[in-house]
């Protein structure tokens, strides 16, 4: 499954020192540094050119599919800002001003680091108010400034980190007081070990629970660019909006690109979930039985390898209608939106039920499945916050401005949840008066995101019939997809409950027999690294933990003797 699609170009970086040494009880500060070295191993090992960003090669969406993200999401997330965001956007404008080839090339052998910076702190999602300026000067150089506090750059990781950095850096391009939209500049921000004179960055806290990154809030005070700074034209743009969308397109191949890493996350949750309770056991010296053989404990394994299967066809499906120039962008926009949605949706719930059932064991980090969980949290809002680019799209739907394509089984359960859910948001939107008033907020706005998904449920079917997924996976992923709306299956289409359970349970039973298969097929044992998996490498952790062992000795009634409560009698709690 994974290996057939994915070269093993990461591999052979798994038995370095790099990625060998344990961080777990290494200061988070170093470990941050220690992800732009990974970055940096991981990118060399493509070896990617101007061309590979452009044109979107094969071996482009092979990166965004390497399961060495497992390993450290923290390197995978600087690569993909690296590599996509700022030098993809950079590439785009080498074919006309060649002198920037150079610059591209520096990021692609991480000669230099490289940031993406366009959402503000108080604007977030609001970019088309974003509020950084650069102003055109008599000389032809601009002055980049951060007006307010709001205005500060959120997020992308400005601090210093050995290597000089520069940014793509997006601001109101003002020309004689006039406001002439917004454009991308090129900034340096540090040279490897202090900032640039007029950049500040303000380190932010780790988040917690993932690989950290140096996130930060970044300002600019009278940044004096030279002219060719700036990333395309002086002139105002007849429409504002589709400038912005323009300057800002590599966004959207984000959009689908991080996506794509939720698929080896979800197959090492399989992965760890199966192979854990396997070993881990139940039951006296005697009669010991496997944790796996519960139905409690094997079926959100069963359900995460069925989505897993069908999610990597859909991919295939919506990596290759994105990459059709013959579409519409907007359609092409749209089937990443939905992509992600589903595939966020299916990985966080996913990765959350198969942690629960490993127990105290699923909360650590160095078992990988709490890790997990958090950088998922944090892809559903990179590159296009799940939740806004379903309110974006299904509105857009809704008034017509394009369709996306329609589903090639329509009979199926899926397909008519699809169309069913659309055909009563429509009947409500009919309704109002303004598609976006008061009454579009209530009725309309908190049906976006469930009608995305069913989208993506039903072209997630569709892509795996097409392409031949076993058909009993192919039966309990819709068994999944029906459980997410049981009550509209049983009210619209007659599939009651009991029938519901009888679904899932007939699709359960065929698909455990194969489970052994199907992770094997998964291919990302080699990236797995939980101790919980194996008894050798769960002694190894246990011998390699901070021991504390001692001669001391504790009198038991010495604290009562020193504050003079010897003498008190006992009180028992009333509880």
């Amino acid at each position: 499954m994974s290996s057939e699609s994915i070269p093993q170009r990461t591999l052979h970086l798994l038995r370095s020192p790099l990625f060998t040494t344990s961080v777990y009880s290494t200061d988070d500060h170093e470990r941050a540094l220690l992800s732009y070295k990974k970055a940096r191993a991981i990118g060399l090992a493509y070896n990617m050119n101007m061309h590979d960003i452009l044109s979107l090669s094969p071996k482009f969406w092979q990166l965004h599919n390497d399961p060495i993200a497992l390993v450290d999401g923290a390197a995978m997330s600087l690569l993909s800002i690296q590599y996509n965001l700022c030098a993809g956007t950079i590439a785009r404008y080498a074919a006309e001003r060649p002198e920037l080839v150079t610059l591209v090339e520096d990021l692609l052998q991480y000669s230099k680091h490289g940031q993406f910076m366009l959402t503000e702190l108080g604007h977030g999602l609001d970019i088309a108010n974003m509020e950084t300026t650069a102003t055109l000067q008599p000389s032809g150089d601009f002055i980049l400034d951060s007006p307010t506090p709001a205005s500060s750059k959120f997020m992308p990781p400005t601090v210093p980190a050995g290597l000089p950095c520069i940014a793509v850096v997006f601001a109101k391009l003002i020309v004689n007081g006039e406001d002439r939209g917004h454009r991308p500049f090129i900034v340096s921000l540090n040279d490897g070990e202090q900032m640039c004179a007029g950049v500040q960055s303000r380190l932010l806290p780790f988040r917690g629970g993932t690989h950290p990154m140096m996130h930060a809030l970044t300002t600019f005070r009278s940044v004096r660019l030279p002219p060719d700074a700036l990333l395309g034209s002086l002139e105002k743009p007849a429409d504002g909006h589709a400038n912005l969308m323009d300057v800002i397109h590599r966004v959207s191949i984000g959009t689908i690109a991080l996506s794509c890493l939720t698929l080896p996350a979800m197959q090492a949750t399989d992965t760890i979930g199966a192979l854990y309770s396997l070993r881990r056991q139940v039951g006296s010296p005697g009669r010991r039985t496997p944790l796996l053989a519960f139905r409690t404990q094997h079926a959100p394994i069963l359900a995460m390898a069925a989505n897993a299967y069908v999610m990597q066809a859909m991919q295939r499906w919506a990596i290759a209608q994105f990459c059709d120039a013959s579409l519409d962008k907007r359609v092409r926009h749209g089937i990443a939106a939905v992509f992600k949605s589903v595939a966020m949706q299916h990985s966080q719930q996913g990765v959350l039920a198969v942690s629960e059932r490993c127990g105290a064991q699923g909360m650590f980090a160095h078992n990988q499945l709490s890790c997990f969980h958090s950088e998922l949290r944090g892809l559903a809002i990179a590159e296009g916050d799940v939740l806004g680019l379903a309110i974006r799209l299904v509105n857009e739907l809704l008034v017509g401005r394009y369709i996306l394509p329609p589903s090639t089984n329509p009979g199926s359960l899926l397909a008519k949840h699809e169309s069913g859910l659309f055909a009563q948001l429509r009947e409500v939107a009919c309704s109002l008066e303004n598609h976006r008033g008061a009454e579009a907020n209530r009725l309309i706005l908190p049906r976006c995101l469930p009608m995305v998904e069913a989208i993506g449920h039903r072209m997630a079917y569709d892509a795996a019939v097409a392409q031949g997924v076993r058909l009993v996976l192919i039966d309990l992923y819709v068994a999944n997809a029906l459980n997410l709306d049981s009550a509209w299956y049983s009210e619209h289409v007659g599939v009651g409950r009991a029938e519901q359970l009888e679904m899932e349970t007939r699709a359960q039973d065929a698909v455990l027999p194969m489970l052994g298969e199907l992770i094997q097929e998964m291919d990302v044992l080699a990236y797995v690294n939980a101790p919980i998996v194996d008894d050798n490498q769960w002694n190894a952790f246990v011998d390699g933990l901070k021991v504390f062992e001692g001669d001391a000795q504790v009198d038991l009634r010495q604290g009562a003797r020193e504050h003079g409560l010897q003498s008190q009698p006992m009180m028992l709690s009333h509880l």
